[in-house]
């Protein structure tokens, strides 16, 4: 109990530095001209922007700390408690980029912790296997997964703006699912001392997920709305988590009938929350000066038009683990 208890105050921590990130690159980000879908070009880009290595800092030291929680806590809990950033960027918003919170973003956040608080408590994911999944179980999870970030990337290229970037948004989740499994598969071998998972096929790829995982959600913010792109981004990857504790990990949860029931309306809490959320003004470069309504507006074929401080909504609640 002691060691699960270690593992949620570490994935809240690792919540925290994930907002703190999705603060500094959206500051960052948000003046970033045009949307070239799937282009190396917008990392290249940023990558002339000091304060966009602070974002990275972040983004690493919250990989850290999510690590560490798989280490002592279940994948199916740990990695649902990472959602905890999105209401906490809107803190991050409040005191850095001087928005303002009002009825959508209160009731945003209180959907998505009540429901978030509901799939935990009800789903009540514990135990797990102390060593890695099969390779069997690997090669049809991993295939699974990636074979569904493939078909909705080439979705999306045939896409146009909104549709676009929802499904690039919903594959970026997968992806993310995907590392937090692979982190998971090569956490467990830290029994073994440091050096062993350097040793770990998992861990290399968890490396290049975690990269492919970056690449998306910068392209998938590009791409149109916010509102198209952040509820998949969100939610796919605690939902895919879930999937592959449960299913990998032998991780254990409640069966009957009720207790599902109660999971499903916490998951539906948490799916209303983020729709909501992603239609805050405060996500909008508008909301940073406690002006404007709705989301960020795109053009046709996902060009965004207007000055560079009218284009697209950037990179909000999107630096993941991994």
């Amino acid at each position: 109990m002691r060691l699960t208890f270690l593992g949620i105050l570490l994935a809240l921590v690792a919540a925290c530095s994930n907002a703190a990130s999705n603060v500094v690159q959206r500051i960052t980000n948000r003046d970033e001209a045009g949307v070239r879908t799937l282009s190396m070009r917008l990392v290249l880009d940023l990558l002339h922007r000091p304060l966009w290595f602070a974002g990275l800092g972040f983004v690493i030291f919250s990989f850290i700390l999510q690590a560490s929680a798989l280490r002592f806590g279940p994948l199916a809990m740990v990695e649902p408690l990472l959602v905890c950033e999105l209401p906490l960027t809107f803190v991050g918003a409040v005191i850095f980029m001087r928005a303002r919170l009002g009825r959508i973003e209160w009731a945003s956040a209180i959907l998505m912790t009540v429901g978030l608080a509901a799939l935990i408590y009800f789903l009540n994911p514990h135990g797990g296997r102390a060593r890695t999944a099969s390779m069997l179980v690997w090669t049809i999870g991993l295939g699974a997964s990636f074979g569904t970030v493939a078909v909705l990337v080439v979705a999306g290229k045939r896409a146009r703006a909104d549709r676009r970037a929802a499904f690039y948004g919903v594959a970026t989740g997968i992806t993310f699912g995907a590392t937090a499994a692979l982190m998971k598969g090569t956490v467990v071998h830290l029994s073994s001392g440091v050096p062993s998972i350097f040793t770990t096929w998992q861990c290399y790829a968890m490396v290049g997920a975690g990269i492919l995982g970056m690449f998306l959600v910068q392209n998938a913010l590009q791409a149109g709305k916010i509102v198209a792109a952040q509820p998949g981004i969100t939610l796919a990857d605690p939902f895919v988590a879930i999937a592959w504790g449960l299913f990998a990990f032998d991780e254990r949860a409640a069966t009957d009938a009720a207790h599902l029931g109660l999971v499903a309306g916490g998951g539906a809490l948490m799916v209303a929350g983020a729709i909501l959320l992603s239609r805050s003004p405060v996500l909008d470069h508008r909301g940073a000066g406690g002006s404007g309504n709705g989301g960020a507006s795109g053009g046709r074929d996902g060009e965004q038009t207007g000055s560079p401080s009218r284009r697209g909504a950037n990179e909000v609640a999107a630096s993941r683990r991994g």
